[in-house]
Order: C-alpha cells, then structure tokens, then sequence
C-alpha cells in the first residue's frame, strides 16, 4: 500500500481541522484557532500523508476504506526547540485508514525531521483512557514520563510520554 508523505500546504487546513475533529472526541480535538497556532509556532511543521489513487486493495479492506486513501488520510504536527527537545502536537489518521502504516510513517518522518533539527529527545500527550494511541506508542518505544491531570478541556488526564532519538550524526562515514 502506497502512502506520499508532503508538507503541509496552507490551502490544505480546513481538510486537516476536519480530519482532527473526526480522530479526537470534544473537549480533546483542536479548536480551528488552536490547531493553526501550533501549526505556525516557531520550530513546527506539519506533515501530510496521501493515499495513492492506484492501491491495490489491501486484505480485509472493505471497498469505503479504500476509497479513503484517495486524498489526505492523515497528518502529523510536531515541533524542535531550542532545548533540542522534540514534541509531537498531534497525530490523526482517518479512522477507515487506520492499521495500514499510515501513523507510524507519519511519526518516522516526524522523528528524523526532529533529529535533524538536533532533537535528542521527543515527547507527547495523549488521553490516559485513549487505549490504542498509548499501545501505538509503546510499540513505537516510548514510555511514560508522567501524568498531567485534567490537561484536557474535557477534564481528562494525560499520559507524557517520551523516548530518546538514536543519535545517527555519529553514525557517518567510517574514517
């Protein structure tokens, strides 16, 4: 299955607020003035992912499914800062697209693009109840580091959660 990870375009928002407000229940999606704030911070940037319009059908997709893959069927917004840490603001992917790769190429990208930015470590929240996002990071080796309570509009608690980025600078030609 072929996915095309962009950057972000700006005529693009009103597709990814929509995309954020079908991923995440009230009170945990973005607010349109909220998504765009952290998308133009200093150090961000967003990335999107395409589904190519000559899939193959993959097993046990239904034909809707498939269908979704014919536009933007996620993003990720992530941003460096000056302590060289790396954060990931979100990750949405279309619930009829989701098990197919799409998040974790989406979270890859975001992962090296902070590296070279000189992250050595990234961090993020997510929902203490959202059951599939914390087993989705776990496999992708991040651990907890502590719980914010009510960090949420909705007054649910958050998981931080934070791994280390393997240092691949010092990975360069052999001398």
């Amino acid at each position: 299955m072929e996915i095309i990870l962009q950057e972000y375009q700006t005529e693009e928002f009103d597709r990814l607020w929509q995309i954020d407000q079908e991923c995440f229940p009230p009170g945990i999606a973005y607010s349109r003035l909220e998504l765009q704030t952290y998308m133009r911070r200093r150090g961000a940037f967003t990335v999107v992912a395409r589904g190519d319009r000559r899939l193959p059908t993959a097993a046990g997709m239904n034909l809707s499914a498939q269908e979704n893959f014919k536009g933007i069927v996620g993003f990720i917004v992530a941003e460096a800062n000056r302590r060289r840490q790396g954060h990931i603001i979100t990750i949405d992917v279309l619930p009829g697209t989701r098990r197919a790769g799409v998040g974790s190429r989406l979270l890859r990208c975001a992962e090296e693009k902070l590296q070279a930015a000189g992250c050595d470590f990234v961090f993020l929240e997510t929902a203490v109840d959202n059951l599939s996002a914390v087993a989705f990071y776990k496999r992708h080796l991040y651990s907890v580091v502590k719980i914010e309570p009510r960090y949420y509009s909705n007054g649910v608690d958050a998981l931080v959660l934070g791994k280390r980025l393997a240092d691949n600078r010092s990975h360069g030609k052999q001398t």
